[in-house]
């Protein structure tokens, strides 16, 4: 599938709905699984989201449409959620993540990007150049992801209950 931005959209405005539909009203057991140590719970990657809705993907979109000559992006950090996090709820985070991304995506959609604007190239602090279509495409599969992630993780905590079907659930094999 080419990128196309409308259908982009329909990943990217469905994701908060999806997250608080899913993780609202689970026991602390739930929220707080993850997979091991030094792996994230569901709490962490919507704490994650968070991080990446205030410092990721608008302000790297704003630095490459900007008039500035240095396009380069400032580095992310990926693990700011769980300073960030702290003293808030799931559902303080889930409501924070929905604020955010209908702010995000409104004034995304304000921009009316043109097929020449998609194809404008910032610098990735590790990565090199890229462009704008890249940019959003990485934002919605981005939000696919973890939330394949957090599924997976709430799965596995029933990886030893399951008994022999384990060997027909592709998604505690993984």
């Amino acid at each position: 599938m080419n990128y196309n931005i409308d259908q982009a959209l329909e990943i990217l405005e469905q994701t908060p709905n999806t997250l608080k539909q899913f993780l609202s009203n689970l026991s602390e057991e739930w929220i707080f699984c993850n997979e091991g140590e030094e792996t994230w719970s569901a709490f962490d990657v919507v704490g994650h989201l968070i991080h990446c809705e205030n410092t990721d993907w608008i302000p790297r979109l704003n630095i490459i449409l900007s008039a500035k000559d240095d396009k380069t992006f400032e580095p992310f950090d990926r693990f700011a959620q769980f300073e960030d996090s702290k003293g808030k709820s799931m559902l303080d985070l889930l409501n924070e993540f929905e604020y955010l991304r209908i702010k995000n995506l409104d004034y995304l959609r304000s921009l009316n990007l043109t097929e020449k604007e998609l194809s404008l190239i910032g610098n990735h602090p590790s990565l090199g150049e890229v462009t704008v279509k890249q940019l959003l495409a990485t934002w919605a599969t981005h939000d696919l992801g973890h939330i394949a992630q957090i599924s997976r993780v709430m799965a596995k905590q029933y990886k030893d209950e399951v008994g022999p079907w384990v060997e027909y659930l592709s998604i505690l094999n993984k």
